[in-house]
């Protein structure tokens, strides 16, 4: 780079560089030839699709046989011995909680600091694919289809009691129960649970998911993410199927625990309009019908009815959310949803630094509360990550963090607002059901029963819940086919269909290990599956940031830097204000990559390709051609011919729309 003096008269816009006559092209092309994979430097490199790439899908005999007699054999441990499963499980918590529970906190912690500094830094300019690759979807349906990862069972079953909860128990070290301070301080300490903390962490892995799908080219895997640190080749190695194992039982169990919080609630629904009394047979009565409803609906592949479905109950959701602002004590609500959103990002870093340090009535609050939160967020992040970045493809870091982030948690926040500010407003109103005596299904009923239209609303929540819980299998479990199935994108339908099947297993463990406190099961299993995992989550964080920093847009800010940093000092000092840059050939060494290995194999090794059989095949990146005249084409010709049904939609991209937490 260097300066020369300009014609260009005052005020016109600023040329374009120039370009030398010089046309190093041929001579440069040569050296590269040999210096980087196919010639091509890694700065030039516009991205690589997994589609581009020649993987053999099919089911991986080792993570699926491996996770599968892992959790059919708990499965079968908790239906024998549910007692032995509750007693071993609240041992390992209470441990967990003493020792390791500062790990949830770190983690949750590490991963809102970090989505703040990708989105505002340039690497936030990075394309989740390949350089030109535009949107898939518009923005407002893009934006909508982020509710059905966001809009759930949990709201319902935690938007009443939790802030009701807190207003009268108020968190250690806080405030006196039933004040309008405790209201404001339970507002925000369930925003705390439900806000940026969990979406900072489903971002992340939702990001990490879709840059290193659409941009590097890896398998759809989790293990796919620890290519920076493990090497490109890592797929069939112990490590990364451990980890692939890792995150289809950390799936299975999150996903677990929203269905037996569906099933609690739909039973005490049952109660109600029938003053049938519910157990546990009722509970398994319930999973089981529903568990065939979910099979049905996998088998019938009936995938846009259920679509259908699971929209129209988002709608519902939102609908209820409205009555419920429009019936209740609108004047408060107005008020409160204001203050206390600003109350929780006042308290923030106060809740975020909670730990044993703060005495033992502070890791009991943590133990039953934020623990388990953060443990089901880190175990659902694998499914909403997935998710979320098959909905993402073409959209930047930046624009990608900022929506999935700020979008899903304002929706939380308005609904834990409406639902938990009119909970506390009946109970200082000494409205029946809300004195803290109730378990939290039995509050969401009673809310609704507060308002009008009550003899109807019971037959609705249920129909939503029930819902609910078939969407959310069958997209975990398609999610959970592919993490088995090497990464292929339409998994074997009986694979999905035995994950499913293990996820009401597991449910009903959940059930049967926490006895009449059932929540108690859900919560214990689930922290006990998430810590581990959290590991895992936290060296996907690294290997990520380590993928961006190799990035070609981050190689490509770097010459730009180097290279107008030297060229404008230089023209201000030879010619003030009339200099115009020009693009030539340097002396090796003098040039804007002086300082810069562009040949070493952590920026270069990602985009070398391979064959079906793992042998590396030549790749013109000008033409976007196979050396050995390999076309996607013919393999899809010989799809079609081996299966004239193969290009029925595809369950994973769209149908995990409909997954619900």
């Amino acid at each position: 780079m260097s300066s020369t003096r300009s014609t260009r008269p005052s005020g016109s816009p600023l040329p374009k560089p120039i370009r030398s006559v010089m046309h190093p092209d041929a001579s440069r092309k040569a050296r590269d030839k040999d210096k980087y994979p196919d010639g091509m430097h890694p700065g030039l490199i516009r991205g690589i699709s997994v589609e581009e790439q020649r993987y053999e899908f099919g089911v991986d005999k080792v993570v699926f046989g491996v996770a599968a007699a892992l959790i059919v054999g708990f499965i079968a441990w908790g239906v024998y011995s549910p007692e032995s499963v509750s007693e071993t499980a609240g041992e390992a918590f209470a441990w967990g909680m003493e020792h390791a529970g500062w790990l949830f906190n770190i983690v949750m912690f590490v991963c809102v600091l970090l989505v703040a500094v990708i989105a505002l830094s340039r690497m936030g300019q990075i394309r989740l694919g390949k350089d030109d690759e535009e949107p898939e979807f518009g923005r407002f349906s893009w934006v909508a289809m982020m509710f059905a990862a966001g809009i759930g069972v949990g709201i319902f079953f935690f938007g009443p009691s939790e802030p009701l909860q807190f207003f009268l128990d108020p968190p250690p070290l806080t405030n006196e129960a039933g004040t309008e301070t405790a209201m404001h301080q339970a507002l925000a300490q369930s925003n705390f649970h439900w806000g940026l903390n969990p979406w900072a962490i489903y971002s992340l892995v939702g990001a990490a998911i879709a840059y290193s799908t659409y941009r590097r080219g890896r398998p759809l895997l989790m293990s796919s993410l620890f290519a920076p640190l493990m090497g490109e080749s890592n797929n069939g190695t112990i490590l990364s199927r451990t980890i692939d194992i890792m995150a289809v039982a950390a799936t299975l169990f999150g996903t677990a625990a929203s269905l037996g919080i569906a099933a609690l609630q739909i039973g005490e629904g049952l109660g109600i309009v029938t003053d049938l009394e519910v157990g546990n047979p009722i509970l398994l009565t319930i999973i089981g019908a529903l568990t065939l409803g979910f099979v049905i609906s996998a088998v019938s592949g009936v995938s846009k009815g259920i679509r259908i479905l699971s929209n129209t109950n988002i709608t519902l959701t939102f609908a209820s959310i409205l009555f419920i602002f429009l019936t209740g004590p609108t004047l408060l609500l107005i008020n409160l949803i204001p203050s206390g959103t600003l109350y929780y990002f006042h308290e923030f870093f106060n809740m975020a630094s909670r730990s044993l340090s703060w005495g033992e009535e502070t890791l009991a609050f943590q133990s039953e509360w934020t623990a388990f939160y953060w443990a089901w967020w880190i175990s659902w992040a694998p499914f909403v990550g997935t998710f979320l970045a098959k909905i993402s493809r073409g959209r930047t870091l930046r624009e990608f963090i900022l929506m999935t982030v700020a979008v899903p948690t304002g929706i939380l926040i308005l609904a834990f607002s409406i639902f938990g500010g009119t909970a506390i407003s009946f109970s200082r109103e000494g409205v029946p059901g809300f004195d803290g005596e109730s378990t939290p299904e039995q509050v969401l009923f009673s809310l609704f029963d507060a308002l009008p239209l009550s003899n109807f609303t019971p037959y609705l929540l249920i129909a939503i819940l029930a819902v609910f819980f078939i969407t959310t299998a069958d997209s975990a479990s398609v999610v959970m086919g592919t993490m088995s199935s090497k990464g292929d994108p339409e998994s074997n339908k009986m694979v999905s269909i035995f994950w499913g099947l293990c996820m009401m297993g597991v449910a009903v463990v959940m059930l049967l290990a926490g006895g009449e406190d059932a929540l108690s099961g859900l919560q214990s299993l689930t922290v006990l599956i998430a810590l581990p995992f959290s590991l895992v989550v936290l060296g996907l964080l690294f290997s990520f940031v380590r993928d961006l920093t190799t990035d070609p847009h981050t190689i490509r800010d770097r010459y730009a830097e180097s290279a107008l940093q030297y060229a404008v000092w230089h023209g201000l000092e030879d010619y003030g204000d009339n200099f115009e840059l020009v693009i030539k050939e340097s002396r090796y060494g003098d040039g804007a990559g002086k300082d810069f290995d562009s040949s070493d194999d952590k920026y270069t090794s990602w985009y070398e390709r391979y064959d079906e059989d793992g042998n590396r095949v030549g790749y013109d990146y000008e033409t976007d051609t196979w050396e050995d005249g390999y076309t996607r084409e013919e393999v899809d010709d010989r799809v079609d011919e081996d299966d004239p049904d193969s290009d029925v939609e595809s369950e994973t991209g769209e149908q995990t729309a409909d997954s619900e937490r």
